[in-house]
């Protein structure tokens, strides 16, 4: 395993794990999905140079137009929630209450 590599999946790795153990506040949520998903655009940036392949060099843009999209929906919803509730708090939200 190179050093990229290892670098890029102990990012990911990073914003997984802290999507997983610190759910606190849904604005961390956010940023660890947003790390999760530069670290993956940075990977398939440097995957498809690395192949130099034409065809694959659209991808890690879509990936970044779908990874700002989620950003704007994931915004939305903290607006919406601290309006609503007070807090964007996670214990506080809960599928049964509306």
């Amino acid at each position: 395993m190179t050093p990229v590599h290892f670098s890029f999946s102990s990012a990911f790795m990073l914003g997984l794990m802290g999507l997983a153990f610190h759910r606190t506040h849904l604005l961390s949520a956010l940023l660890c999905l947003e790390g999760m998903m530069l670290s993956l655009f940075i990977a398939l940036a440097l995957w498809a140079l690395q192949f130099e392949t034409t065809g694959f060099s659209a991808v890690p843009m879509l990936l970044l137009a779908f990874s700002a999209c989620e950003a704007s929906a994931g915004l939305a919803l903290l607006v919406a929630t601290a309006r609503t509730h007070g807090t964007d708090r996670l214990q506080n939200l809960s599928l049964l209450q509306c």
